[in-house]
């Protein structure tokens, strides 16, 4: 099957020198950014109803930027005053960096690990050395991160929902008129079938690409077929697994 059109259920991204843009050059594809979910902050109200209050705790959990503003835009509307000894502990050094946007930035009260994920060896053992705080780990509503290795260790935390996933309604008018679909959350899958619900992949002759395990399962859950899927122990993005199923079915330009 030749590629020539592909959806990527992603924002357009902000630097010309993006994979993607180096993946259209050379294989003379066209890509379009639309994604198939967006992110809608819990308001005030609906976070009351949690009884759980940001004053309380003394250390903060980031996994995103985007539980960042969240907490910080909940507790503006909150009234509650983040106080300077509040510590913070994120899952990359860019998440504790973007922390200047809201707080001033004291190494001494942030940490973060290398990896990028929760268990991170760094990330953990400083978690540990503090564990006299009480930890609050901002989420969102299709988080289902085990925190039982850091509990299982003494550690008091709580999570809370700041923040949900929803799917982006297409317009009428709107068609998938795409040859691939790359998709990078299993919500993205539930907002395809929502949107289009007589979607049939075989007929219209769409490849399927996904990142993650979890975004993978759901594309067989909901009996498509998964043609595409990152990362590997050879193609470790999205963009190197695209550009390799290209090259074995498109001609370069």
């Amino acid at each position: 099957m030749k590629i020539k059109k592909i959806l990527v259920s992603q924002p357009k991204p902000s630097s010309e020198k993006s994979p993607y843009y180096d993946i259209c050059a050379k294989y003379g594809v066209e890509m379009v950014f639309r994604p198939f979910i967006k992110v809608e902050g819990l308001s005030a109200k609906e976070f009351r109803q949690s009884k759980i209050n940001p004053a309380d705790y003394t250390a903060i959990i980031f996994t995103s930027r985007t539980a960042v503003d969240h907490f910080f835009r909940l507790c503006e509307e909150l009234r509650v005053k983040v106080p300077d000894t509040m510590r913070y502990f994120c899952t990359t050094e860019s998440i504790a960096l973007y922390l200047q946007k809201y707080i001033t930035y004291r190494k001494r009260k942030i940490s973060f690990g290398k990896t990028g994920k929760l268990d991170d060896e760094q990330l953990v053992a400083a978690m540990v050395k503090n564990n006299k705080e009480k930890f609050l780990f901002p989420i969102s509503d299709v988080n289902k991160d085990n925190i039982s290795f850091l509990t299982d260790k003494g550690l008091d935390i709580t999570k809370s929902v700041m923040y949900r996933t929803v799917s982006n309604d297409f317009q009428p008018e709107e068609s998938l008129d795409y040859d691939m679909l790359v998709f990078f959350s299993p919500a993205g899958i539930a907002s395809l079938k929502k949107n289009f619900p007589d979607f049939d992949q075989d007929k219209e002759e769409i490849c399927i690409a996904t990142f993650g395990t979890t975004t993978a399962k759901a594309v067989v859950d909901a009996g498509l077929r998964l043609d595409i899927k990152a990362p590997t122990p050879t193609h470790r993005s999205m963009p190197d697994a695209i550009e390799a199923f290209l090259a074995e079915n498109n001609d370069k330009e």
